[in-house]
């Protein structure tokens, strides 16, 4: 007979965010990532999709009045997890959800990840009132890593924002004040830096780095999901925060690449699970 092996024995993410049937995305693209990365993923659905939003017409279920039902179920199971990931949140219920979530089933080892999806490009999403922002500011306080774009870190911190331009001492005064906050490790991305995109590695107690990556195409959706997914397992599994930052930002690349070369529309997102073999675990 084999060896029984403890449950316990796998480590678990509980990834909370929207489930899109089309259109790679949010939790469709956090389950393969993080199974392959040799993880449990426990996926927390927010809502409902036929397909994203990025598309003209989808269908949308808001499933923020089930999910106390859904949550207490797994409380009354005394289920444990090692890492919680957050992204794109649609209410103030939500982000109070997540909040409740992080109280209920964090440990003291549980990693923490909030992706803070908020807007780009200097605009924060219609959808978001100024009292959600103040939310995610008190949702940005629980987390070890938070993975914000150059718009939200700006919003996040009252920092004006423009386009391009920032010197590396004004995202050093930006990641202060987001430690400050709460989080220990801060990565800000999408940092336009001429033919290059730039990532700045924030790290208590370690020397700040920004790591470049060139210019791959147009934006594609879901490119934030995946690298934020990339972050959350390379934490659980305890590897070290800029090697993670460097294999996603290399990652993301690839897989763009990849689907330019396979002719993917730009709404589907990137075709990583062409090269996710090519992803390792540790």
């Amino acid at each position: 007979m084999g060896e029984t092996i403890s449950e316990s024995s796998q480590k678990k993410i509980a990834a909370i965010n929207d489930l899109s049937g089309y259109g790679r995305c949010a939790l469709t693209v956090a389950i393969p990532v993080i199974s392959h990365m040799k993880l449990q993923c426990c996926p927390v659905p927010t809502s409902i999709l036929s397909n994203h939003t990025g598309y003209s017409e989808y269908f949308f279920d808001d499933y923020s009045d089930r999910l106390p039902s859904y949550l207490a179920m797994w409380k009354k199971l005394d289920l444990k997890f090692d890492g919680i990931m957050s992204g794109f949140l649609g209410s103030k219920a939500q982000i109070g959800i997540v909040e409740a979530f992080i109280r209920q089933f964090a440990k003291d080892s549980t990693k923490i990840v909030v992706d803070p999806v908020m807007g780009d490009h200097g605009k924060i999403a219609d959808t978001y009132t100024q009292e959600m922002c103040m939310e995610m500011r008190r949702l940005v306080s629980m987390a070890d890593i938070i993975t914000p774009n150059l718009t939200e870190a700006c919003h996040l911190t009252d920092t004006p924002y423009r386009e391009s331009g920032f010197k590396e001492a004004e995202l050093y005064e930006m990641a202060e004040r987001l430690n400050e906050m709460g989080p220990d490790k801060i990565v800000i991305t999408g940092i336009p830096k001429g033919q290059y995109i730039g990532n700045y590695v924030f790290e208590k107690g370690a020397a700040p780095l920004v790591i470049k990556t060139g210019r791959v195409g147009d934006e594609r959706c879901g490119t934030g999901d995946l690298f934020a997914a990339i972050i959350a397992a390379d934490a659980v599994n305890e590897v070290p925060f800029q090697k993670s930052v460097k294999k996603a930002s290399a990652f993301v690349r690839k897989s763009m690449l990849k689907s330019i070369e396979m002719g993917i529309d730009r709404k589907n997102g990137v075709c990583f699970e062409e090269i996710l073999h090519t992803l390792k675990e540790g």
